[in-house]
């Protein structure tokens, strides 16, 4: 059985490789991922991973694992921003307020479908003028939802989270790997397999 990774996403590998797994292909689904109208935050990222699941072709033996990370603030939704003036508009109003980063994770294999989605609250400290026009310099917002990067630079604005800190960085660890035991993925800390 191979495990194929859903996601170009850097981020994602790294936390994968954290708990002891190295996907064996990767093959970044190409998908529209322009929100429905009206669609609210949670159902959109649950969507998105079952989409790009089912975008990509591969053996029926295979396992092919999507997620699809998403930040927002009351209903709107918060995506990569497209210019450095989206991202000055996000994270001015993530400023000084909490939001949401809900993360959707599909694992397939074949028919089968298995998925979750993760929320996790986050706290962002009162953002002077400066510190963003700082960080928009920085261009670690690039290719980020929300326009940031926790695990980064901005993790100075971040006083507060409740839930996953994996989540937030791309990819919740502890449903991921519930998520592949489930299916039969062998999973091995320390040489010991689950």
């Amino acid at each position: 059985m191979k495990l194929i990774l859903g996601s170009a996403s850097p981020r994602r590998s790294e936390l994968l490789a954290q708990i002891g797994v190295i996907a064996d292909k990767i093959i970044p689904a190409d998908i529209d991922e322009t929100p429905q109208k009206g669609e609210r935050p949670r159902p959109y990222a649950d969507r998105m991973a079952l989409t790009k699941s089912k975008a990509i072709k591969v053996e029926d033996s295979d396992l092919v694992l999507t997620a699809d990370t998403i930040v927002s603030a009351g209903i709107r939704i918060l995506g990569k921003p497209k210019s450095e003036a989206e991202a000055v508009e996000f994270l001015t109003l993530l400023s000084g307020r909490r939001h949401r980063v809900t993360t959707a994770v599909t694992l397939r294999k074949n028919d089968l479908i298995w998925s979750r989605s993760v929320t996790t609250s986050v706290k962002m400290k009162n953002l002077a003028d400066i510190e963003i026009s700082s960080y928009i310099r920085s261009q670690e917002w690039r290719g980020k939802a929300g326009g940031y990067a926790i695990q980064g630079i901005a993790s100075v604005f971040i006083p507060f989270i409740s839930g996953s800190y994996s989540n937030v960085v791309g990819l919740p660890l502890t449903e991921t790997a519930n998520l592949l035991i489930g299916a039969g993925y062998p999973i091995s800390y320390e040489g010991v397999a689950l």
